[in-house]
């Protein structure tokens, strides 16, 4: 295996590729900027020898909000053409195919709460960090709902549950949640349970 030296480059120096599939939104650009500022420059951008962008295009972006003029890079050698553009893709789409082991994430996120550390330099939005606050979690397939009943708190009148949708239909069911609220989204599987249960 060879060895990667990290060296600094000259951020005006860097191309980004052109044909990058991955969004960087703004608001993931200042995610990354303040994870820079809160921990620094730990990951550094992969460049091919012509200074273009292997992997490490949101780096990039936060590094320029951030006004840095110089960030460390390794360069990739020996790739072909056609593996540099596989490898931009592979590296952004492995890292997106598992998720969190729900127990232990909330643990750290409640570890570094205790420390008064901002939880918001995690990526995790208030929202999210939210959802993982309930006592119960319970994971419910597509139109089963056979475990809504259970590991509820007994000592409680109420229960948590979460919902788990597909990506592709993330813009859809946030946008629903957005102008219907909560209390339709109950009131719907209220009305499927005892459609169901009729």
């Amino acid at each position: 295996m060879k060895e990667l030296k990290i060296i600094n480059k000259n951020i005006e120096d860097i191309k980004e590729y052109e044909n990058n599939a991955k969004e960087h939104p703004d608001w993931q650009i200042e995610q990354i900027a303040n994870s820079i500022n809160e921990f620094g420059f730990n990951d550094p951008i992969a460049i091919n020898a012509d200074n273009q962008i292997i992997e490490g295009h949101g780096r990039l972006l936060a590094a320029k909000k951030l006004g840095l003029s110089e960030i460390p890079c390794i360069v990739l050698t020996g790739l072909t053409e056609v593996q540099e553009r596989a490898y931009i893709i592979a590296h952004n789409k492995t890292t997106m195919n598992t998720d969190f082991d729900l127990d232990r994430l909330q643990y750290e996120l409640n570890a570094l709460k205790v420390e008064d550390f901002d939880l918001g330099l995690t990526g995790f939005s208030e929202y999210e960090i939210e959802k993982l606050n309930y006592s119960a979690l319970d994971e419910i397939k597509e139109n089963d709902y056979s475990s809504f009943s259970n590991e509820v708190n007994k000592n409680s009148s109420t229960f948590a549950v979460t919902l788990q949708f597909k990506k592709e239909n993330e813009k859809e069911v946030t946008d629903f949640i957005k102008e219907n609220g909560k209390d339709e989204i109950i009131r719907i599987i209220l009305n499927e349970i005892g459609g169901k249960n009729a």
